[in-house]
């Protein structure tokens, strides 16, 4: 019967055996590293990564306007109506435009307004300067007659003198018989 020295002794040396082949096994399957080329060789060309699916077009941005801004005011109520030839009555398709003014003033009661009345090219200077001023008074009593607090509102006419088409024709004439609602002050 051998002894439990030996026995000891065996099981030590097929430990070692077993790491030993465990070691060379790990070396075997990880070559090594190429050794450094000579400095007049030219670098060793790296691999191209393989080539990364293309992201999906992002989403369009919406941009709205922030509640209570000038923006807001021209892009979602209107800020301008028009005249016909030398009248400074609304006409039916201003009245909604300067309802929803109105109601938006009435919503925003720290902005300040100034309506800009403007008229054709045709007539003179001075003729065109009181048809602007009775066309932003037309849209100055709308508004407070439709809540907005006259002293919020201040009014000046352009006559001629800013036109918004500068061609002399029956369509740039007619865009330039307006009256503009310009936000002065307390908008965000």
């Amino acid at each position: 019967m051998p002894s439990t020295k030996s026995n000891a002794v065996g099981r030590l040396r097929l430990s070692l055996v077993v790491a030993g082949l465990a070691c060379l096994a790990a070396c075997a399957s990880h070559p090594k590293p190429p050794l450094p080329a000579p400095s007049h060789a030219a670098p060793p060309v790296a691999e191209a990564p393989p080539p990364r699916a293309a992201a999906p077009p992002a989403a369009p941005i919406e941009s709205r306007p922030l509640p209570g801004s000038v923006q807001d005011f021209v892009v979602n109520v209107g800020d301008r109506v028009y005249f016909d030839l030398d009248q400074f009555n609304l006409r039916a398709d201003a009245e909604p435009v300067l309802a929803a003014q109105a109601a938006w003033l009435v919503r925003y009661p720290s902005v300040q307004v100034r309506i800009e009345g403007n008229a054709d090219e045709r007539g003179t200077r001075e003729y065109n300067f009181a048809l602007g001023a009775r066309r932003a008074n037309s849209v100055k009593q709308f508004l407070i007659l439709h809540g907005v607090a006259s002293s919020r509102i201040a009014t000046i006419s352009y006559g001629k003198e800013r036109p918004i088409d500068p061609a002399s024709s029956e369509a740039a004439w007619a865009k330039n018989r307006n009256a503009h609602t310009a936000i002065t002050q307390g908008a965000r």
